[in-house]
């Protein structure tokens, strides 16, 4: 007899880092337990075939033709698309599109944003609008996870897809006698993993490399460091580093608000000590073969698929990362242990959402403590289940410091080494900044560049930039004004008119922390196109930030406005960004003759016109 009729759910996905990949990854491999019974998991009998692509991957001809669909998508710079959606987002703009083309589909739009920028979720809201006004009917409204929610993305991604799910059972009941694989069931691990007898040959100890212009995840550049300074004083509370990496010989090019894309490695400690918990060997050799198309393999270029256990944990899976729900619920099905098991459940409901903000949110707990504080189901863990236990690495995203003009065949990173103490008193370092501060001249890390945030003018101009940028906020302008003042000429054109160039920096000492200090005392000798106002929290009794400094001089703030200037803010997204939006609001209030209301309206349609752009960091 002809088997029914495949159901197809596709879920198309923008992601810039990874994250939302991730996801749509999940929501892919949940579908198989939201449709079938498990006698058809593996064949093609199975009711619910799930496809999972980049955006930018699929066949927009075949957009008329989908039943179901859920786009999961993140935000980039000032509220765009990932590079991986443009193509797909752009032929959703076409104005010949009819408003009926997509009425044949229900879907679902989840977005992964931080509300800390403006525009956020700012993807996802137009995805969403734009496929109703196409005729696709939305399952639910538009889901939008934050990741400054104290429980992250979890918060909503986890709600979410458990009413669309519901959604989906009701738009597309199973068939008879078919029934909803119970949560309890443990389904296949993503990949098939074998162990391999014997160790490694040279050949496959380190990644292949692809001789593309294009760099990116699948195909970074392998730069080398040419110097790893540190920049503070050896006495002050804070170690930051300036690095320098060759990339000479490569394709990459980059212009001022451009960010390097980095991949950490876990430290040797952090490896054995995961080693140790699991009690594997870091020389035990394996395989790594797909078993789901949608679960791809890793990129070649961060972990081979024939690779020991060490590369695995040092190069790969994200150790250090504070767990997640799926994370808890995973490790549930395998402990023998009663106790264990009603503990992690626990963790994975609704009413368990505040104890997994004393126990591992809040003291940022990672995935190798929560392991050895349930030793039973950390015992009794099937070793190709760890790839769908610890999340994979993800790549850290550092403004650019350099100047392609001022430093030819090099890029520079300013980086903050993070060390801390959490509530339970351990000591917390994070895995890149920590990798970064320990390399030394000619090792080599993976590295990419992509766009960033910010979008200074282009050149020549002579519009008047203020930049306010405290602490390591100040890399991407440093690059900006390096690369302006490279070209002699313009010190003595209009372009060099007083004040053009506007830097609010802030830190906590001029003699321990005042990032490049020479080479802006030098700039203005020499032209008075730079002015850097700063300010210096602790050289006095009474704390002054940059927002005070801001309101010191807000009359040549309105001034530099009033002339068309672009106003950028880049830094820690506490409490900095929004005291700094209210001193410059403040400044056109008093100077521009406004009202409060109106001084707010003005802001915000110079952030509408990209006139205030901000890059912030948690």
């Amino acid at each position: 007899m002809e088997s029914e009729r495949k159901r197809i759910f596709t879920i198309l996905y923008g992601s810039q880092t990874g994250t939302a990949q991730d996801v749509a990854e999940r929501v892919g491999r949940d579908a198989v337990r939201n449709s079938a019974d498990l006698t058809v998991l593996n064949t093609s009998r199975m009711q619910f075939e799930s496809h999972v692509k980049p955006m930018d991957d699929y066949d927009v001809s075949d957009l008329p033709d989908e039943s179901l669909m859920l786009f999961v998508c993140a935000t980039t710079g000032q509220g765009e698309e990932p590079d991986n959606m443009k193509k797909f987002w752009s032929f959703l703009l076409r104005k010949s599109l009819p408003a009926n083309s997509l009425s044949g589909m229900n879907y679902g739009v989840l977005g992964l944003g931080d509300s800390s920028y403006q525009k956020f979720n700012f993807v996802a809201k137009r995805l969403h609008k734009r496929l109703h006004q196409l005729g696709a009917r939305p399952l639910l409204p538009v889901g939008l996870a934050d990741d400054q929610h104290d429980l992250g993305p979890d918060a909503v991604t986890v709600p979410f897809l458990e009413s669309f799910y519901m959604k989906v059972l009701d738009v597309s009941p199973l068939p008879p006698g078919v029934k909803v694989i119970d949560s309890s069931i443990l389904l296949p691990p993503k990949y098939e993993v074998k162990v391999l007898e014997g160790g490694l040959p040279d050949q496959v100890q380190n990644a292949t490399r692809n001789v593309s212009d294009i760099y990116d995840l699948k195909n970074p550049w392998f730069a080398e460091v040419i110097h790893n300074k540190r920049v503070t004083a050896t006495d002050h509370w804070q170690d930051v580093r300036l690095i320098s990496f060759n990339i000479e010989k490569s394709f990459i090019s980059y212009v001022p608000g451009d960010v390097a894309m980095i991949m950490p490695k876990n430290s040797p400690n952090d490896v054995q000590e995961i080693l140790d918990t699991l009690e594997l060997n870091g020389e035990t050799v394996i395989s790594i073969h797909e078993r789901n198309p949608n679960a791809p393999l890793p990129p070649e270029s961060i972990l081979p698929s024939r690779c020991s256990l060490w590369q695995c944990f040092q190069d790969y899976l994200d150790i250090k990362s504070v767990p997640k729900r799926y994370f808890f619920e995973l490790l549930s099905k395998f402990t023998p242990n009663e106790l264990e098991r009603e503990r992690l459940q626990e963790f994975c409901s609704p009413e368990g959402a505040n104890d997994v903000l004393d126990y591992c949110i809040r003291p940022k707990r990672s995935i190798v403590e929560a392991l050895q504080d349930f030793p039973h189901a950390t015992q009794a863990i099937p070793l190709e289940y760890l790839f769908d236990l610890i999340p994979s690495m993800k790549p850290r995203a550092f403004s650019i410091a350099s100047s392609p003009k001022a430093h030819p065949g090099q890029l520079q990173v300013l980086v903050a080494v993070v060390q801390y103490r959490t509530k339970i008193k351990k000591p917390r370092l994070g895995v890149c900044s920590n990798y970064l501060a320990g390399l030394k001249q000619g090792d080599k890390v993976v590295l990419w560049v992509r766009k960033g945030t910010l979008r200074f003018p282009k050149q020549p101009s002579d519009l008047p930039v203020v930049m306010i940028g405290p602490g390591t906020g100040v890399a991407p302008f440093h690059s900006y004004i390096l690369d302006e003042f490279h070209d002699d000429a313009k010190r003595h054109a209009k372009n060099g008119e007083p004040g053009r160039l506007l830097l609010f920096f802030g830190s906590r000492n001029r003699d321990k922390d005042y990032f490049f200090q020479p080479e802006y005392e030098h700039m203005m000798k020499s032209s008075p196109m730079l002015k850097v106002i700063t300010a210096f929290s602790r050289d006095q009794d009474q704390k002054i930030y940059v927002q005070h400094r801001l309101r010191e001089h807000s009359a040549l703030v309105w001034d530099a406005v009033d002339r068309d200037a672009l106003i950028c803010i880049a830094g820690n997204s506490k409490q900095m960004p929004e005291a700094v939006r209210e001193a410059i609001r403040d400044a056109i209030k008093e100077n521009g003759g406004m009202t409060e209301e109106d001084a707010s309206a003005y802001l915000a349609r110079l952030e509408a016109r990209g006139r205030l752009q901000m890059e912030t960091w948690s």
